[in-house]
């Protein structure tokens, strides 16, 4: 009896931890024609066709709506006519010359590996034989080409994810916005508006968004809240939160100026269950047009 007990205990203990996790699967036929549907047809602002970049490569975790992100956007594009899109994956993608042809670059989930969390030296480790001084060097190159390319006035829109490029650069922090720190288990959380006014949030109608995925914590260059944070959750309605949180209020979406470049980070977009939901999808358009600058919006620093 005392065995069936434990038992029952340990099971109610994995089920705690795993019910909120979302199932993966694959992209499909049937997939791609629901959010064609639920996808918005048109953008808020006429404007010429940009192009746009997706790198879609990461060294370390691999989120596995990664693919459903390449889709989406790929859907967005041709539903609205506002966007062409450029599937990329090669370190080469970053050189001067070819950031050159794109109005604004995605990085998908582009995960680098630890502890180092530095993606183009990894790209380099791996597809090149050059020597650990050379790979510096060239790793810290790109990571110039990219910070030129939006303070010259190139959009940048991060997801999830992708805030971890080179996570342990100082510099490159102050340019997105922050660094990734940790993040508790899947669970669902009601992200909320900071200012539901706000020209970038008006998809969520002043009711926020409601989804599984993985509350970030961030660090570094987060502090200075050098950004006009869009979406929040709050760190006492989370479980798993490591000690004590100073902020209760987290950010999990922001718009900030580069120079004259702009960048949008938004954390949603680990699972691609969210996406079901057409405020997302109009979120993310919302987002690339702020970037190649045809969406006016205040990105001007919050107010401490």
């Amino acid at each position: 009896m005392k065995k069936s007990i434990y038992t029952l205990f340990l099971f109610l203990i994995a089920g705690g931890l795993f019910a909120q996790s979302m199932k993966d699967f694959p992209v499909s036929e049937e997939w791609l024609e629901k959010i064609e549907a639920l996808a918005p047809s048109e953008t808020r602002i006429d404007a010429s066709v940009k192009n746009i970049l997706v790198f879609s490569q990461h060294t370390g975790f691999y989120h596995w709506t990664i693919p459903h992100n390449d889709e989406l956007l790929k859907i967005l594009a041709k539903k609205t006519g506002a966007f062409e899109i450029t599937i990329a994956r090669d370190i080469d993608t970053f050189e001067k010359e070819n950031l050159k042809q794109y109005d604004a670059v995605v990085l998908n989930n582009s995960n680098p590996s630890g502890p180092d969390r530095d993606l183009f030296a990894d790209l380099l480790k791996k597809n090149s034989s050059l020597d650990e001084a050379r790979i510096a060097v060239l790793a810290s190159q790109y990571e110039t080409n990219l910070m030129e390319y939006v303070e010259k006035g190139g959009g940048l829109f991060i997801m999830h994810g992708a805030i971890t490029v080179q996570n342990n650069s100082q510099r490159f922090s102050s340019m997105v916005g922050g660094s990734f720190d940790y993040h508790p288990r899947q669970q669902e959380m009601h992200l909320k508006e900071v200012d539901p006014a706000h020209p970038l949030v008006q998809a969520f109608e002043g009711k926020g968004f409601v989804h599984t995925d993985e509350p970030y914590f961030f660090k570094n260059a987060y502090f200075d809240y050098n950004f006009r944070p869009l979406l929040y959750i709050e760190a006492d309605k989370l479980e798993g939160v490591r000690g004590e949180v100073s902020n209760n209020t987290i950010y999990v979406a922001w718009i900030k100026r580069y120079g004259n470049g702009r960048v949008f980070y938004s954390s949603p977009s680990h699972n691609a269950q969210s996406m079901d939901q057409p405020e997302l999808l109009q979120f993310f358009l919302d987002g690339l047009q702020y970037v190649v600058g045809d969406l006016p919006a205040d990105d001007s620093p919050m107010k401490q």
